[in-house]
């Protein structure tokens, strides 16, 4: 299983991206699944996990402070580092995690400037491209429209080795 991340400030826009990205890879025969940071209590069926299972992920599972929710038949628990979680996943070609910006897997890191909060690439070496729809001066990692989900879906297949 291959890991890659989507990464960005809440509100950038990494949930829509992620919607999109699921069937475009999912078109090219691997089976995806999906791990999502919330601040929020998760619950089962309901918001952005609702929207992944929705767009195709074979399985979703959101954690929060205190508790994740899987959508398989899983008792709640504390939530556990992304290490924990990342073994529940078997079957699936790429695990996609939203979120975990500061955990060391590879990410795409979606950046929206009207936000208003600072660029996340310029300090976490884990990003490996930038999915931002306005020109971004003094990096030179690969840069994505925030809508080219074939080419995002692309670089993350090949950068991932499928």
């Amino acid at each position: 299983m291959k890991i890659f991340g989507v990464a960005g400030w809440s509100g950038s826009g990494k949930t829509t991206l992620l919607a999109r990205l699921i069937p475009a890879l999912r078109d090219r025969g691997l089976e995806v699944a999906t791990v999502k940071h919330t601040h929020h209590h998760p619950s089962v069926g309901g918001g952005d996990d609702l929207v992944l299972l929705e767009a195709g992920a074979a399985e979703v599972l959101t954690a929060s402070s205190r508790r994740f929710a899987l959508m398989r038949a899983f008792p709640p628990a504390a939530e556990p580092p992304l290490a924990e979680l990342i073994p529940r996943f078997r079957g699936v070609d790429l695990l996609l995690i939203e979120g975990f910006k500061w955990a060391p897997h590879p990410k795409i890191e979606v950046w929206d400037p009207a936000l208003g909060k600072e660029m996340l690439a310029p300090r976490e070496a884990s990003i490996v491209a930038l999915a931002a729809d306005g020109p971004v001066a003094g990096l030179s990692l690969p840069r994505f429209s925030r809508n080219d989900t074939a080419g995002i879906a692309a670089f993350v297949a090949e950068f991932s080795g499928l």
